[in-house]
């Protein structure tokens, strides 16, 4: 059975000054995007800056503040529910939810937009080919509760494949994985998106593993577009240095950039200066500004650890 095999023209998604607030906190900035299958695009960023908020407006989780997502020349807000499922994946960030359910019956219900009266056997073809090609087929009558974070995030990986979408979201789809399964579903998403004409768009906190296999990197900073192109003209010192506050080095491997850290800037001086990396330690700063306890703002949100989004 041949998974994900999208018929018709690849997805195109535009994005038209796309803003985005939690209450009054600003979090997307008039971001624009031009996307077409097949294409492997990762979104890059710290902590903070919209990255998980940018796709979940992709996918109606969200509802822009302003400006348009558009799927296929149509606005977003006006596909429904069930045929944004037939055309768009998502895999979120973690398998926050449980399942008293076996790993089959888990991902079957990606299914359930495409499924009809008589259809189980195909549906559970496509659901027995995809565990497969992950090299879970071993967990197929598992308990989904039982299974450990990475297994998990496979699971929910398999369970967005199986809608054969025509877009994939994928929100740190590696983070629970060792490096060789990381790499190896990195590679085979690469691989789904050339070969099946799927638009893949991830979110990622590897930037060498995003350099490597990405057609294109999106660099978000404090909710907006610092950077978008190729990885190498993305992946920069300057741009992390300005991104993530940090010094590096980029080395050319196989004609893509591949990073060597070197040192982080001194927190010290970021917060001296009121522009760190993390829009939350930026927002704090701005507001004791004048008291004598922006040092103590900013360090406090950085002992906290920032926003993760």
């Amino acid at each position: 059975m041949d998974i994900c095999s999208i018929g018709g023209v690849p997805a195109e998604i535009k994005i038209d000054g796309l803003t985005f607030s939690y209450s009054s906190t600003p979090v997307l900035k008039d971001i624009t995007l031009d996307l077409t299958g097949p294409k492997f695009v990762s979104i890059l960023g710290p902590n903070g800056v919209g990255k998980s908020t940018l796709i979940h407006c992709i996918n109606k989780i969200l509802s822009p503040t302003g400006g348009t997502v558009m799927l296929d020349g149509k606005d977003v807000k006006d596909i429904t529910i069930k045929e944004m499922a037939k055309q768009v994946g998502y895999v979120p960030y973690s398998a926050n939810d449980t399942f008293p359910l076996t790993v089959v019956d888990t991902v079957l219900m990606g299914r359930h937009p495409h499924s009809k009266w008589g259809s189980l056997d195909k549906d559970l073809d496509i659901v027995y080919d995809t565990l497969k090609m992950l090299g879970i087929s071993h967990l197929a009558m598992r308990n989904f509760n039982e299974l450990s974070a990475g297994q998990h995030q496979k699971v929910m990986l398999a369970r967005g494949l199986v809608q054969e979408p025509k877009v994939l979201l994928l929100d740190e789809p590696t983070s629970n994985l060792d490096i060789r399964h990381q790499l190896d579903v990195t590679k085979m998403l690469k691989r789904l998106s050339d070969e099946k004409g799927i638009l893949v768009i991830m979110i990622s906190h590897d930037i060498s593993i995003a350099a490597k296999f990405s057609d294109e990197i999106i660099m978000l900073r404090d909710g907006a577009i610092y950077a978008a192109g190729t990885p190498n003209e993305v992946i920069t010192e300057p741009n992390l240095e300005a991104v993530y506050g940090v010094k590096s080095r980029i080395v050319d491997d196989d004609g893509r950039p591949h990073v060597i850290l070197k040192d982080a800037l001194p927190m010290d001086d970021l917060i001296e200066s009121g522009d760190t990396p993390y829009p939350a330690m930026n927002r704090a700063i701005r507001s004791k500004k004048g008291t004598g306890d922006a040092g103590a703002a900013g360090s406090q949100v950085a002992a906290d650890g920032s926003d993760s989004d």
